[in-house]
């Protein structure tokens, strides 16, 4: 692929008013190839936009390696969503390079991009620059990253951190409340981020388990969602969510 094709494709929908879904594997999480293909093949054919792969915890890169490689003959996408260093393959189109801007700790605002870079420039991997906020409940990527989670009725401290990603020049700002959140991000929340973000692309996910949550996201401002905890736990409602966010891009 060239350089920026992964980033052209994203954004070209994003420009036509489309929304986009992504579907994210966790290579922690399979429990067979043949389910990962069936599962994935199910998700390709409702009109998912690409692939994400990534985990928090347990993630060596032959795993992720393995992964992408069975994903790949589905002709979409495949980027890797790292939880560290240990989450990048030479197999993947992309990556979403990323600096999680509310944590704690230096190694996950830059530490961890600082010794990935030269893995990606010599894989060749093309870099999506990306601000990662953990929102809410937080979850794994927040206990591992050590994240303060900004809390859901503060949306205007969500908005300054998009509005701080803006000015860096971050390409993507992905919203994140975490693998398994109780609750999906609030309209509010996403709303008043996508006033402020300018030409990023917005991307949101945790806890969206239902076609109506999904479109509460994109109605408030989202340009994609991630679904990851529903694939795991039932893929038929995951295809479900893929088909909603789908027909609501076709008619606006």
């Amino acid at each position: 692929m060239k350089s920026d094709s992964v980033h052209r494709y994203l954004k070209n929908k994003v420009s036509y008013n489309e929304k986009i879904h992504l579907t994210l594997i966790d290579p922690d999480k399979v429990t067979s190839f043949e389910e990962l293909e069936r599962i994935a093949d199910e998700l390709f054919s409702a009109g998912t936009d690409a692939f994400l792969v990534g985990g928090s915890v347990g993630v060596s890169e032959r795993d992720v390696d393995e992964v992408v490689k069975a994903l790949k003959k589905f002709n979409l996408p495949v980027i890797l969503f790292p939880g560290n260093i240990s989450g990048l393959s030479r197999e993947a189109d992309a990556l979403l390079f990323m600096s999680l801007l509310n944590s704690d700790d230096p190694y996950f605002i830059v530490g961890a991009a600082v010794l990935g870079a030269p893995i990606v420039l010599r894989y060749e991997l093309e870099a999506l620059p990306t601000a990662y906020i953990i929102v809410g409940y937080g979850g794994a990527a927040g206990y591992v990253g050590r994240a303060r989670p900004i809390p859901y009725e503060k949306p205007e401290l969500g908005a300054a951190y998009v509005l701080a990603a803006k000015y860096l020049g971050m390409k993507y700002v992905y919203l994140e409340a975490g693998s398994g959140a109780p609750e999906p991000i609030p309209q509010e929340f996403i709303f008043t981020s996508s006033k402020v973000k300018g030409d990023a692309v917005l991307i949101v996910g945790g806890g969206i388990r239902t076609p109506d949550q999904a479109l509460n996201a994109v109605k408030a401002g989202a340009d994609a969602i991630v679904t990851g905890t529903v694939i795991e736990k039932n893929p038929k409602q995951a295809t479900e969510i893929v088909k909603a966010v789908k027909k609501y891009s076709r008619k606006h």
